[in-house]
Order: structure tokens, then C-alpha cells, then sequence
């Protein structure tokens, strides 16, 4: 079977995102307020609030636009090798229905719905030169910074609000021992997080930009010949890291206002993500680096997979028809579980390859996308 050359970081990157995206989504399915607010009353102590700023710094907002940029690096470099875009519109769509199926059924949270939404706008940047997308990464990304933070600064009173009234619903929802309650409840926050114009505005705005600047490093080829790019893929290094504490460290200096969230995220996240598949890809570079990292490659092959079944199981341990855990796992035990479930994922997902050319749900979506049942089952002289 002939297959595309891949690029170990890259695989390293994805499996770094996954474990980073658990780590936010953990919290986020055990309780309401990252949607309603009301987190710094309801987990008390020093060493909690800590550990919710540590968070806030080095994973919010930053595995996200992770996984968005080598979304975008990922879908540029299959549109270069097939030049077909029905393939690409095929493989979308498909991507949509796994969208639909977790995000209404599983978890509101869901970004594979927003990934393929927002990639169909795409097919207007594949023909453009580096420069065009570098326009458009840095319009996207400074433009809306400035301007919502600047209104966020002017209506500063107004904010910190937290609604009790969805608190309350939500405990009472996801606690429930009824699907159906559990699914209206899921539907009322994915549409309290993502519904009306402004939600599709903000959406395009956070994901298109980390898209685009996927793209450029895919169209520059600097993560391909690191040795030949080095300096290049370096200074970026340094750059990114720059802005990344700037953005999202800088505010921790100032009180961390309510005011300067936006930006933090949307500017700091964009660089932390950048600094962290550089920092990986350099790593990579160094033998003994490599080996320690490899885990990270074979989670990151099967990310479909992984991220699918992190929710299941988040869905049973929290909510009301497995566990029921929702609201009692503290910031601290919230890190503990995500240890152990990216740590079995990591393991497994080295088992199964060495079986397996494809994660389960990769294959289905290569399977459908190709129009053809790709081969599976590896061969027992097939080295891995």
C-alpha cells in the first residue's frame, strides 16, 4: 500500500494537543462555569486557584488553535497531493457528521463540527501565495483583538457575571439518570455557546486564523527540512515564546482583568500554540528527544479517535447515567484524570498500531472519504 511520507512532530504535535485539550475539557465536563462563570467561588484554596491560573496560562486557548493549525497544515498538504477538491468536500462533510453526532449527543463542547464548518472556507485560500495568508493570519488575528478588547475595556463594569440560574440547570441536568434530559441540557449549552451571528463571527475569527497559518507552514515546508530551515523554525521559536508570556502570562501582572480575556486568549493562544509545535519539532530533531516523545506520535495518529472517546468517557465518569461525578472533582483530581486517561490512550494507541494501520474512526473517514475500504490489518512482516 503506498502511503504519504509523515512527519514524526507533527504526529508528536497532534498527540501534544489532544493531551492539552483534555486537560481544559476535563473541568469543562465536570461543571458549568466555564460557560456560566462561578468557577473561583466553587473551588476554594490557594492550591486550586493556583492550579486554575497555571491552567489558564499554558493550556487554555492553546491546544485548540493547536489542533486548528495542523488542521489547516493537514488539509494543504492532501488538497497538494490529490488536487481533487470533491475529495476535500467529501471529506468534510464527513467530518460534519462526526460533528453532529458528538456535539448533540455527546458534548456541547465540541470543536469537529466547528473544523469542518469553517474549513469549507478554505477552498479560497489553497491558490494563494504565503504572503496572502500571512495577511490575512495577522488581520484576523490583530484586527479583532484590539477592537473587542477595547470594547470589553469600555464596558468593563458590566463584567464577571455569573449566571446561577444555568448553573443550577445544568447540575440538574447532567445529573440526571435520563439521556434525553442529559441531551436537551447538552443542546441548551452548545446553543447558549455557538448560536446567533456573533457566535459564527467569533468562531470564523478564532479558527480561520490558526487554518491559514497551518497552511503557510505547510506551503513554506519549513516543519519538512528543519535542518535546512533551522535558523527560520528558531526564530519563530523565540518569537512565539515572546508573545506567548507577554499575552498570556502579562495579564497575571495586572490583576488578570475580566477586560483583557479576549486577547489573551485569542492573540496569546495563537502564539503559545506556535511556540509549542516549534519547541516540539525541535526536540524532535535530537535523538534521545525523539525517543522520549514518541508517545505522543502514536496518539496523535489516532486524534480522531482519541478526542471522540476522551468524551465518552468524560460522559461516563461525570454525567448522571455512569459515575456522576459532575461537580465533585476538584481542579486537582480534575488533573489526575486526565493523566490517566491520556496515559492509557498513549498506550493503547501504540498497541493498536502495531496491529493496525489506522486509529478505528480514522479508518471509517478515510474509508468514506476515498469511496473504498482502505486496508486495515497490518501485515505480521509489516515492520512498524
Amino acid at each position: 500500500m503506498k502511503r504519504s511520507q509523515r512527519l514524526p512532530w507533527i504526529d508528536g504535535a497532534r498527540g501534544f494537543a489532544l493531551f492539552g485539550i483534555l486537560m481544559v475539557n476535563v473541568p469543562a465536563f465536570n461543571a458549568p462555569f466555564f460557560l456560566y462563570g462561578g468557577e473561583e467561588q466553587y473551588w476554594s484554596g490557594s492550591v486550586n486557584h493556583g492550579l486554575q491560573d497555571f491552567i489558564d496560562i499554558f493550556f487554555q486557548a492553546s491546544f485548540y488553535p493547536l489542533f486548528s493549525l495542523l488542521f489547516g497544515f493537514g488539509v494543504q498538504m492532501m488538497w497538494e497531493r490529490l488536487q481533487n477538491n470533491k475529495v476535500l468536500v467529501r471529506r468534510l462533510f464527513i467530518l460534519l457528521a462526526f460533528g453532529l453526532i458528538h456535539a448533540f449527543l455527546i458534548w456541547h463542547g465540541d470543536i469537529l463540527l466547528s473544523y469542518a464548518g469553517v474549513g469549507f472556507l478554505l477552498f479560497f485560500f489553497f491558490h494563494q501565495q504565503p504572503r496572502v495568508l500571512s495577511r490575512w493570519f495577522w488581520g484576523l488575528l490583530m484586527i479583532p483583538g484590539v477592537l473587542y478588547t477595547w470594547f470589553l475595556y469600555m464596558s468593563r463594569e458590566y463584567l464577571g457575571w455569573v449566571n446561577r440560574e444555568a448553573i443550577t440547570n445544568a447540575f440538574n441536568g447532567y445529573t440526571s439518570d435520563s439521556y434525553i434530559t442529559i441531551v436537551t441540557q447538552n443542546f441548551q449549552d452548545w446553543m447558549y455557546a455557538n448560536s446567533g451571528f456573533l457566535g459564527l463571527l467569533f468562531l470564523i475569527i478564532s479558527l480561520l486564523p490558526m487554518f491559514l497559518i497551518g497552511m503557510l507552514l505547510m506551503k513554506k515546508r519549513w516543519l519538512h527540512d528543519v535542518d535546512t530551515f533551522h535558523p527560520i523554525v528558531r526564530r519563530i521559536l523565540y518569537v512565539s515564546l515572546a508573545i506567548f508570556l507577554i499575552f498570556k502570562a502579562g495579564p497575571y501582572l495586572a490583576g488578570n482583568p475580566e477586560w483583557l480575556s479576549f486577547i489573551q486568549d485569542h492573540i496569546g493562544g495563537a502564539a503559545s500554540s506556535i511556540f509549542y509545535l516549534t519547541a516540539i519539532t525541535l526536540l524532535f530533531q535530537h535523538q534521545k528527544w525523539g525517543r522520549r516523545l514518541q508517545f505522543l506520535t502514536y496518539a496523535g495518529k489516532m486524534s480522531l479517535t482519541n478526542y471522540l472517546s476522551q468524551s465518552i468517557l468524560c460522559f461516563l465518569l461525570f454525567y448522571g447515567p455512569g459515575f456522576n461525578l459532575y461537580g465533585k472533582v476538584s481542579p486537582i483530581w480534575s488533573v489526575a484524570i486526565v493523566f490517566a486517561i491520556y496515559s492509557f490512550q498513549a498506550f493503547f494507541s501504540k498497541w493498536w498500531l502495531a496491529r493496525f494501520y489506522f486509529g478505528p474512526l480514522e479508518w471509517i473517514w478515510r474509508s468514506l472519504t476515498y469511496m473504498k475500504k482502505q486496508p486495515m490489518r497490518r501485515r505480521k512482516e509489516t515492520a512498524f
